[in-house]
């Protein structure tokens, strides 16, 4: 298992987390996504390593901006 943190700029309320959220866990081998609305830290657990470019796109997806990859 694997965890990584990711800053995402943008999200105002319970809706954003949960987009950024559900956009995320469709993501192939994630587990987990924990997302702090007051930091805009998105902790994912996941089975391996993921791919950057899969989160930015999970995260433009549902509507935000991924500070790092």
């Amino acid at each position: 298992m694997t965890t990584a943190t990711y800053q995402v700029n943008g999200m105002t309320c319970g809706h954003c987390v949960n987009s950024v959220s559900t956009e995320i866990s469709a993501i192939a081998g994630v587990r987990d996504v924990q997302v702090d609305l007051a930091s805009g830290q998105v902790t994912v657990a996941s089975e391996a390593p993921l791919d950057p470019a899969a989160v930015r796109a999970a995260v433009d997806e549902a509507g935000y901006d991924l500070v790092n990859a």
